[in-house]
């Protein structure tokens, strides 16, 4: 079977999906030791799988061949994404904080994920992060990233996918860059398409229409489990935030968008600020953190529940998750969605199986 070789795994999304594309994943580390029982937890990869729990500085070739007692010539596929607070739009904002490999964490991690490329030297690696990954504004990451997969003989492709096109019910920008030696990788079609996009009754490619936060929520939002108790949102802007239409934020009690008594002043807040989910269309990016004013909430308006935030990344429902609400949280968003990932996966499967090009 391919193997594969994990790094910040984190809750597991991107294992998850890989496993189900036919990879094995044989080494899998975190440094968040919650990740570590999340993961060993026997309904999700059981006890046995193994889990390095440690900074990736201090992951080698030599501690993952003693850790896996067996070599890692040959592998097939290093797997993972950095943390991505240095890349992610918030560092737009905040002029306090240092963006790109300015700052020691993206620095460290990202070092940390090519050195172990060059020392592994895989037959292909799979590159995850936020779609500011790319950005001009903080270019250094990339091209370090470019440069030296480029150097050890791998053929680029990159590309910010939307993970509500491969059949996820969330709107989600995901860089990824996928190398193969000897052949350069191919992403695969989308699965799905924006329902706005349609022209007629029927796609050029006959695409079934994004998955909506409908589709998969409201089977778990029955009479029978209402109750809000725990999920409060909006803090003193609750009432508001009942007055929002599902599908829209705070903007819509601003005089631009003609709200005869406005609260608020446009584009003054967070884009998420007060952002309702609508059951008609995907969910909004999850994030990996739970708060109650920004959102997206439940068109309910409550903070969603962590088996909908599962549901809306496509992890299984039985996956055991550890920790308090806002530890399984955090693990939740930080993760890739494991049905993007499985498309993913099946497509680099299917490339370095067909051998060089």
């Amino acid at each position: 079977m391919p193997r594969c070789v994990s790094l910040f795994t984190g809750a597991g999304g991107l294992d998850v999906g890989l496993t189900e594309a036919g990879f094995k994943v044989v080494f899998s580390t975190d440094i968040e030791p919650l990740c570590k029982e999340t993961y060993q937890r026997p309904q999700n990869f059981g006890t046995n799988a193994v889990f390095h729990l440690g900074n990736i500085s201090d992951v080698s070739r030599e501690l993952i061949e003693r850790t896996t007692n067996e070599s890692m010539d040959g592998l097939d596929l290093l797997a993972g994404g950095p943390p991505c607070p240095p890349y992610s739009k918030s560092r737009f904002y905040r002029k306090d904080k240092p963006r790109g490999i300015n700052d020691p964490v993206g620095d460290e991690t990202l070092r940390g994920y090519l050195r172990l490329l060059e020392e592994l030297q895989p037959r292909a690696f799979l590159f995850e992060n936020v779609a500011g990954f790319a950005y001009k504004v903080h270019p250094e990451g990339f091209e370090w990233l470019y440069m030296t997969a480029e150097r050890l003989g791998y053929e680029i492709s990159f590309k910010v996918l939307n993970a509500a096109d491969y059949g996820v019910p969330q709107i989600r920008q995901r860089f990824i860059m996928v190398g193969i030696k000897g052949r350069k990788f191919v992403f695969p079609p989308p699965t799905h398409m924006d329902p706005r996009k349609l022209d007629g009754n029927l796609s050029e490619d006959n695409l079934s229409v994004w998955r909506t936060a409908g589709d998969v929520l409201c089977d778990l939002d029955t009479e029978d489990n209402a109750s809000d108790d725990g999920h409060f949102a909006g803090g003193k802007y609750n009432d508001l935030l009942k007055s929002i239409p599902p599908g829209d934020n705070y903007l819509f009690f601003t005089a631009k968008r003609g709200h005869p008594n406005p609260v608020f002043k446009w584009r003054s807040r967070y884009w998420s600020f007060l952002l309702k989910l609508s059951p008609e269309m995907p969910s909004w990016t999850i994030q990996a953190r739970r708060s109650n004013n920004m959102g997206p909430f439940h068109w309910r308006s409550r903070i969603l529940r962590i088996e909908e935030v599962k549901r809306l990344q496509t992890f299984p429902d039985a996956w055991f998750l550890a920790g308090t609400v806002e530890e399984q949280w955090r693990q939740v968003g930080n993760a890739v969605p494991p049905r993007l990932a499985k498309h993913l996966g099946r497509a680099i499967l299917r490339q370095i199986e067909a051998g060089p090009s």
